[in-house]
This record gives structure tokens, C-alpha cells and sequence, in this order.
């Protein structure tokens, strides 16, 4: 099965929230992405590098572990690397924000609170 092709951020963010329907799957996405934040401002409190390799590779390890264990499906951040640490972080922050449910009905993924 090959990964879905998009021409633009505007038609990918949609397959990019469908891709992440699964609640556990959005908090796994979280965990990583806030420990991902952490590691960047230990990274510039502490000028250690390895705090900044920790902040690169924790989010991706999270995100692929969640798609293949919780979601069943593949990750496609090798194909759009850039729009999708852009629709991490934009996930991110649109779940603390509590804008989240309404993206996600847009496209299509079934209201399930706040995760």
C-alpha cells in the first residue's frame, strides 16, 4: 500500500488528522512532542548537544511507534518531512488550545473529547 500523494499543505493537513484518528495514537503524538520542547530548552539552557539530538529524535520515535502499534498504519514523514513536523506541532497546539475537535470534524475523524 503506498502513502497517499498530496499537492498541497492544504490538502495534506486533512489525510494528516485522518492518519491520526485514533485518540491513544494523538497522545503518544503529545507526549512526544512536549518531551521533544523539553529537550530543546534543556538543549539551549545547557548548550549540550546531546539535549538537542534528544529534542530531534524523541518526537519521530514516538510518532513511528504510535502509527505502527496503536494507529496500523504508516507514517508519512519521510515523504513530507517538512509538513508534517509543521502539522505535529500545529496538532500540538491546537489540542492545548481546545481547537482540535472542531479540525478534526472537518476532516472527517469522529468527536472524542479533548484528545
Amino acid at each position: 500500500m503506498s502513502a497517499p500523494e498530496y499537492a498541497s499543505y492544504a490538502e495534506f493537513w486533512p489525510g494528516y488528522l485522518r492518519a491520526h484518528s485514533k485518540p491513544m495514537t494523538r497522545v503518544v503524538h503529545y507526549a512526544g512532542t512536549a518531551l521533544s520542547i523539553a529537550f530543546f530548552g534543556a538543549a539551549l539552557l545547557t548548550f549540550d548537544a546531546a539535549y538537542l539530538l534528544a529534542a530531534v529524535v524523541t518526537p519521530y520515535g514516538f510518532a513511528w511507534a504510535s502509527h505502527v502499534l496503536i494507529q496500523g498504519n504508516k507514517p508519512v514523514s519521510f515523504q513530507y518531512p517538512v509538513w508534517s513536523l509543521v502539522s505535529g506541532v500545529r496538532m500540538f497546539s491546537l489540542w492545548l488550545s481546545g481547537g482540535l475537535p472542531s479540525e478534526l470534524a472537518k476532516a472527517g475523524v469522529a468527536a472524542d473529547g479533548l484528545v
